[in-house]
């Protein structure tokens, strides 16, 4: 028992030692950390001074840096401000001066303006002084007075304005003939075309006048086969050595020549020979056709066409109008209508390709009804040509009124190609028509003499009664004359109108 307390009492006594020996190792560690730290702190504490020194300088700086960039913003808004007030006063005193100018000016307005009521006055008494002694002198009244200087200055006027006017259209005549002069002279000295003189019929010559035997036939089997493979008329008649052939269609007239010609040559002449001639030559005939339409769309300078617009223009290879052949008319009015439009400033392209399908109608004009121009205007607008193109060929002879300048210039080129000498043939008897209807316009004015048609048509001198028609009326009566002309005939070009009013005094000295 007392063992054990004493070795309880070594393990207690044990266990106290080393507690007191680790307490005291813990305090001196703990006094070892806490002096450390101690110091530690002091190091932070004495940085945080530091920086808090370098911090208050800079900051310093900053603000003195601050205040004068203040004080130097603040002596330039300073100055601003100073300029502005200079400136100010400136236009202020500059103001001023200009107030005192116009006080100045109206008070010497007001001045003027007093000095001329006066003189109103003066006038207005001085007026009904002159009214007063006019009526004495004139025994007239006021508005007799004022109704005769009227009619006077009316007159004066009236014949200042005729003189003026007369000046004015002659200078402006003079003007725009030389102008045209120039522009038609330019357009048509491009244009060098030859014409041969055709109509409905087309004579074949003969070997010898047996052939027309031969081209008859037994009981007429060769005559009615060619006729009636042709489309055309064959006249055998009296002229030697000699058929003629007779057709409204140019085109089925020449594939008939063409086939009678190789008919003869060859000397076979029988119903089956002439079928099969007459269809080689429609082959060829066509080819031609095609040909020629390109030639006239290369000549013209016109491309882009519809294959059946060619054709048509190849097909006016054919036709004559007047004696002119429709094709180089065409062609001679594309490149007219062309040199205008470059001239004018207007599209040369519609003005070329215009002209160039103009008389396209005439292709086909024996096979549909209505005037060649509308009918061309339908073919051209249904094969894709625009719009403008379109009306200038319905215009050109006046079916549309034309409304662009393209459709006036295919007017004018078309006028111009069928009016120069030796492009047409006309009858006598329209010719002789022609002018009576011109002279008969003329006559139908009141206080017309007479009326005479000179230069083929192209002029008409009308001879007015002078106790009737006055100067001015004169120069009324020539418009009135061309405006009805324009409006009732028909006619290539231009006619000129003159009006002659002469008034003679006869006396005799006995």
């Amino acid at each position: 028992m007392e063992t054990m307390l004493m070795v309880v009492a070594a393990v207690v006594v044990t266990a106290i030692v080393a507690m007191s020996g680790t307490y005291l190792y813990l305090q001196r560690a703990a006094r070892s950390r806490l002096r450390a730290t101690g110091d530690e702190v002091r190091r932070l504490l004495e940085e945080a001074e530091a920086r808090q020194r370098e911090i208050l300088l800079e900051a310093k700086d900053a603000a003195l840096k601050l205040r004068e960039e203040l004080e130097q913003e603040y002596q330039q808004r300073r100055q601003q401000v100073e300029r502005l007030e200079r400136r100010l006063q400136a236009k202020e005193e500059q103001l001023d001066r200009r107030l005192e100018n116009l006080e100045k000016r109206e008070r010497k307005i007001q001045a003027r303006e007093k000095e001329i009521e006066e003189r109103l006055e003066e006038i207005a008494r001085l007026e009904q002084e002159r009214q007063a002694e006019l009526q004495r002198v004139a025994q007239m009244t006021l508005e007799e007075a004022r109704q005769l200087v009227i009619q006077q200055a009316t007159e004066e006027a009236r014949e200042l304005l005729n003189r003026q006017v007369r000046e004015l259209e002659q200078q402006v005549r003079e003007e725009a003939q030389q102008r045209a002069r120039m522009i038609l002279a330019t357009a048509i000295q491009r244009i060098a075309s030859e014409y041969v003189a055709e109509a409905t019929v087309t004579v074949v010559p003969l070997p010898s006048d047996d052939m027309k035997g031969r081209i008859i036939g037994r009981e007429g089997r060769n005559i009615r086969a060619l006729e009636q493979a042709t489309g055309v008329d064959l006249i055998v008649d009296d002229t030697p050595e000699a058929v003629t052939l007779s057709s409204f269609d140019p085109v089925r007239r020449e594939i008939a020549r063409r086939a009678l010609l190789k008919l003869i040559q060859d000397g076979r002449i029988h119903p089956a020979r002439i079928e099969e001639v007459v269809e080689k030559t429609r082959q060829e005939v066509e080819q031609i056709i095609w040909e020629e339409g390109e030639r006239a769309a290369l000549e013209a300078g016109v491309q882009g066409l519809h294959p059946d617009l060619i054709r048509l223009l190849g097909r006016l290879r054919f036709r004559t109008s007047y004696g002119q052949n429709v094709l180089q008319h065409s062609i001679e009015v594309a490149l007219i209508a062309g040199a205008l439009a470059a001239e004018l400033g207007a599209d040369v392209n519609v003005a070329k390709t215009a002209g160039l399908l103009h008389d396209i109608g005439k292709a086909v004009d024996h096979e549909v009804e209505g005037p060649h121009a509308l009918i061309g205007a339908d073919i051209a607008r249904r094969l894709g040509r625009s719009a403008k193109i379109v009306h200038a060929i319905a215009a050109h002879h006046g079916e549309e009124e034309p409304k662009t300048v393209e459709a006036f210039i295919v007017a004018a080129a078309d006028a111009i190609s069928g009016a120069r000498p030796g492009a047409r043939r006309e009858m006598l008897e329209a010719y002789i028509k022609r002018l009576e209807a011109l002279e008969s316009v003329a006559t139908s004015f009141p206080g017309v003499q007479k009326a005479y048609a000179i230069q083929a048509g192209r002029e008409v001198r009308i001879l007015v009664r002078p106790d009737q028609i006055d100067d001015y009326g004169a120069l009324r009566l020539a418009r009135d004359v061309v405006k009805k002309i324009q409006e009732t005939l028909d006619y290539p070009g231009q006619i000129k109108v003159t009006v002659i009013r002469e008034t003679r005094a006869i006396d005799y000295a006995r």
